[in-house]
């Protein structure tokens, strides 16, 4: 994850003058709910990511939220869909900053990424992520041989 900009200049509605803002995403948390008996189960899938995702200020508009902490952060997340900004409703992105004094710096200290998907989409999902995990593990080998 890394934050390359000013988040702060990211406003309540989204608007274009912030594509100098960049978010680096390295981990995509995928979100779905299933019937379990007679209520609806969040089931979630975190995956590490190998080449991450770039989201521009430009496709980020800040939540009002008046129980966030200092330096917290939710943002709604816009697609472009045919050179227009279209607010998808299934992508929400919240962070953490905080400001280092001594060295000037403002750091990146927590950043979530979640998209709600469909039950079919999961299970692609989820099959995808165990068969990676595979292939990985599958070059590793025994120790002792």
């Amino acid at each position: 994850m890394k934050l390359i900009g000013n988040i702060n200049d990211i406003k309540y509605s989204r608007e274009n003058k912030n594509q100098d803002t960049a978010l680096h995403i390295s981990k995509v948390e995928y979100i779905t709910h299933k019937k379990d008996g007679r209520f609806f189960q969040p089931f979630d899938l975190e995956v590490e990511l190998t080449e991450p995702i770039v989201i521009t200020g430009d496709r980020l508009a800040r939540i009002q939220n008046p129980l966030l902490e200092k330096g917290e952060y939710e943002f709604e997340v816009y697609d472009i869909v045919d050179n227009a900004y279209v607010l998808n409703p299934e992508k929400q992105l919240s962070l953490s900053i905080e400001y280092d004094f001594d060295l000037d710096v403002t750091i990146l200290s927590s950043l979530y990424y979640t998209v709600t998907v469909s039950n079919e989409e999961f299970k692609e999902l989820k099959a995808e992520h165990i068969k990676q995990k595979k292939q990985q593990q599958k070059g590793r080998g025994k120790k002792g041989r």
